[in-house]
This record gives C-alpha cells, sequence and structure tokens, in this order.
C-alpha cells in the first residue's frame, strides 16, 4: 500500500506511547479504515457495486470483515440507504480497536489501576475506563450522525449534534464492562446500543434516551480476551468478528450464532445466593441435584460481556439475581441489560428480570438497575417454573 493511502495509518496499531490520550485519539479517528470505509458515509457508487474489499487469505478462502458485512446487510434489507448506519458502526470497530491495543499493553504502559475517581455509579474508576470512555466518545462524536451519547461513566447524556435531522441516532455503552478484573488480566469488553432520536429534544437528551430495548435498531460488544471479538445484531440475527492483527480489521469468524437449546453451565455469583429470591436458590438447587439427567457446572468470571459471550456460545444460563445489597439487581438496564437482551433474543435465547421481559421494561432512569436472567430455552423455562410456583404460594 502506497505511503499516500490515508487508509495505512489507522489498521496499524497504536504505536505513540504518550500521556495525551486526545492526541492519540484524533490521529486514530480522523481517517478512514482500512477495511474499505469511504470518506464519506455514502458507501454506494454509480455502478452500485460495493466499494468494499473483500480481504483473501493466500492460503484459503475469501475473508469477510465487518465493514463489508454490515454495508451488504444494510444494503439488502435497505436497497436506498446511504451508508448512514454502515458508518455509524464502523465508529464502533474503530473505538474497539483503539482499546483492545491499550488492553494488549496493559502492565507495559500506566494503563493499570484505579483512576482515583468514582463514577456517577458510585464506583471506583480503572485508569482503562476512563481511557475507554474517551476513545467512545471521541470516535462515535466524530461520525456526523449520532445525535447522543450516553455513558455509564458519565452522569447526563452528551449532546453532539442538536439538530435531530443531522443526529439521527443515540449510542448508549458500558465503555469497560468488568474493568476491575484487568489488573489480573481476566476478560474485559465494551457493550453498546444504538437507537434511534425520535423526540429531538435538544433540552432534555435524557428523554430521548429513556426508550425500551425493544426500540433498539442494533445492539453488540467487544469482548478483550484471548482474542478480541466483536458481537453485533441489527435485528437480523447474531454475527461475530475476530480482530485480525495481521490486516488490523474485524473478520467474520461466527456467522449466525444460534444459542443452544439446552447447556450444561450455568453462571452466577454463589457467595450472594443467602439473599436471592427463594426461587432463585430452589433453582440452583435443581441444577446441582441433576435431576434431568444433566450435570450442570458453575462457570462465573465475573465479568458481564465474558460470562455472557460463553452462554451465548456454549448455552445454560447467566444470572444477575436481586440481592440484598442490591434489592433492585446491580445491571443497568439501558447499558447492560437490553443490548445483552437483545442478543439473546436475536440468537434464540431468552432474557428476563425474572418476571418480565428485559425488552419490554419501561426505563424511568437513566442508570436504572434491574436484575438479569439470560440463557438458553430450556434453562429459563425452568427457572420461570420455579419463580411461578413462588408467586402462586404467595
Amino acid at each position: 500500500m502506497s505511503s499516500a493511502d490515508p487508509r495505512a495509518s489507522e489498521t496499524a496499531e497504536p504505536q505513540q506511547r504518550t500521556a495525551d490520550l486526545q492526541s492519540d485519539l484524533q490521529q486514530e479517528a480522523t481517517q478512514p479504515t482500512r477495511e474499505g470505509l469511504n470518506d464519506t458515509p455514502n458507501n454506494n457508487d454509480e455502478s452500485g457495486v460495493s466499494p468494499f474489499k473483500v480481504v483473501r487469505d493466500a492460503a484459503g478462502p475469501q475473508q469477510i470483515t465487518a465493514a463489508q458485512h454490515i454495508f451488504e446487510q444494510q444494503r439488502a434489507r435497505y436497497p436506498q440507504a446511504t451508508g448512514e448506519f454502515s458508518w455509524l458502526l464502523s465508529g464502533l470497530t474503530l473505538a474497539g480497536k483503539i482499546v483492545a491495543a491499550q488492553v494488549r499493553r496493559a502492565g507495559l504502559v500506566d494503563i493499570l489501576g484505579s483512576a482515583g475517581a468514582t463514577n456517577v455509579q458510585g464506583e471506583e474508576q480503572q485508569k482503562l475506563d476512563v481511557f475507554a470512555n474517551r476513545a467512545l466518545l471521541h470516535c462515535l462524536g466524530h461520525r456526523g450522525n449520532v445525535g447522543i451519547l450516553a455513558s455509564e461513566e458519565n452522569d447526563d447524556p452528551l449532546i453532539v449534534l442538536r439538530d435531530p435531522e443531522r443526529g439521527k441516532y443515540i449510542v448508549v455503552f458500558d465503555p469497560l464492562d468488568g474493568s476491575s478484573n484487568i489488573d489480573v488480566n481476566v476478560s474485559v469488553g465494551t457493550i453498546f446500543s444504538i437507537l434511534r432520536r425520535d423526540n429531538g429534544d435538544s433540552q432534555n437528551p435524557a428523554a430521548d434516551v429513556l426508550q425500551p430495548g425493544l426500540k433498539q435498531i442494533a445492539a453488540g460488544y467487544v469482548v478483550y480476551g484471548s482474542s478480541t471479538m466483536l458481537v453485533y445484531t441489527t435485528g437480523e440475527g447474531v454475527h461475530g468478528f475476530t480482530l485480525d492483527p495481521a490486516i488490523g480489521a474485524f473478520v467474520l469468524s461466527h456467522p449466525n450464532i444460534r444459542m443452544p437449546e439446552r447447556g450444561a453451565l450455568y453462571s452466577v455469583n454463589e457467595a450472594n445466593a443467602d439473599s436471592f429470591p427463594e426461587y432463585c436458590r430452589r433453582f440452583l438447587h435443581w441444577l446441582k441435584s441433576g435431576r434431568d439427567g444433566t450435570v450442570y457446572s458453575s462457570r462465573y468470571i465475573g465479568s458481564l460481556v465474558a460470562d455472557f459471550h460463553r452462554t451465548l456460545l456454549k448455552g445454560g444460563i447467566f444470572l444477575y439475581p436481586p440481592t440484598a445489597r442490591y434489592p433492585n439487581g446491580k445491571l443497568r438496564l439501558l447499558y447492560e441489560a437490553n443490548p445483552i437482551a437483545m442478543l439473546a433474543e436475536q440468537a434464540g435465547g431468552r432474557a428476563t428480570d425474572g418476571e418480565n421481559r428485559i425488552l419490554e421494561i419501561e426505563p424511568t432512569e437513566l442508570h436504572q438497575r434491574t436484575p438479569l436472567m439470560v440463557g438458553s430455552p430450556y434453562e429459563m423455562e425452568r427457572l420461570h417454573e420455579f419463580a411461578d410456583m413462588a408467586r402462586s404460594r404467595r
């Protein structure tokens, strides 16, 4: 690739080790991606042929990048689409690559440990929390079609474009889920949800953000583990892409992910079991009893993205019930539960708060918490049988 090609710089890992994060992000985010995105949101040329180049491995078949897959999916569903939505999603993949580069360098640069502040949740912020949050705000804030950004780390939503005709999308995100695990090399992740900006009330952006999960037009996460993987849905199934460091692009590795009908794993913090609702305790006892002929194993990481990713691929169930300390649940409805629920349902699973479908809950607060039970149809059905029995005794 010629040195004059502006696409070359973005796919290389950020090499400049500097304390000036804003400078790093400016260098990364102001250039188009090597995945094939044009400089403008309109990705249709006059011939109607996709401008995205297929990456070919000399030793194997063609590889489909995330940018190409997103664009082709959008064009198939909406032939008259301008490519703006694809352009928005490319901002998320760019931010994911920037954060992944920092995660890989954790321990070599000053990115581990506490940032010395707390977020709106009252939780201690990690340095990587701050970095990831700023990376997402910067990459998405320069898309030209995002009106509002709402981060779990911030008190209030950020208005990027006041004109609702231009800033037609809302992106809600948890910049770094499970960040307290980064110091011990445990998988962490970024969770995102995309909504349409219906009201366009620049005086009260929170009103735009407070939409039920059913109104999400896309959701997904990036998990930073042994490899970096993007998993997303636009309402037409769930697809997974693995970051190939050789070409600097997310490549389709898990097309059309389906959650198994049932699994043999359950994921819950059983240290809190004494304060779980009775039906949850009974359900856990049933899982461990082997009464249906299945020997379940417990797997709990403490990072929602990592725990759900395993459940998505292997089946079973993930639970975060209400506890004495968090009677309304601990996970955030908008930033965590809604996008995870959309992914689960699109993959054939279920997600509830123990009674109600997560995607149907009407949010009343930006940082509203909720219990979350998500998993394969079989385990979710058994869980609700125990919940129904408990309610019938009241």
